[in-house]
């Protein structure tokens, strides 16, 4: 785990408010560090709403921030990958920041 400069509870805040987002609209635009950190805990949500029983909902909802977002996860999203065993999600670089020169990436569902 990589520790992205923060304290843990706010990185795990971070990574929290990452993974709903891209689970909410399908794409998120950070930095490449992130995207990997947030990819991996992407395809574990997914892979979660696979099960698609009240144990699977309760450890979704004890990680995603909104409801709705974990609605959408088991009712659409995770059918969508019912028969795919992983890689549910894409980085593609996109060069680096203007501000600072960090590399950027855009992180989407395939």
């Amino acid at each position: 785990m990589r520790k992205l400069g923060r304290a843990t509870d706010v990185r795990r805040a971070m990574l929290r408010g990452l993974v709903t987002y891209l689970l909410e609209n399908g794409r998120i635009e950070t930095t490449v560090s992130r995207a990997k950190e947030v990819q991996a805990i992407a395809e574990k949500m997914i892979t979660l709403g696979k099960t698609n029983d009240l144990h699977s909902k309760r450890q979704a909802l004890a990680y995603i921030t909104k409801e709705g977002v974990v609605k959408k996860l088991f009712d659409e999203i995770s059918p969508k990958y019912a028969d795919v065993k992983g890689g549910y999600t894409r980085i593609v670089k996109i060069g680096p920041r203007r501000g600072d020169a960090a590399e950027m990436a855009i992180l989407e569902l395939v």
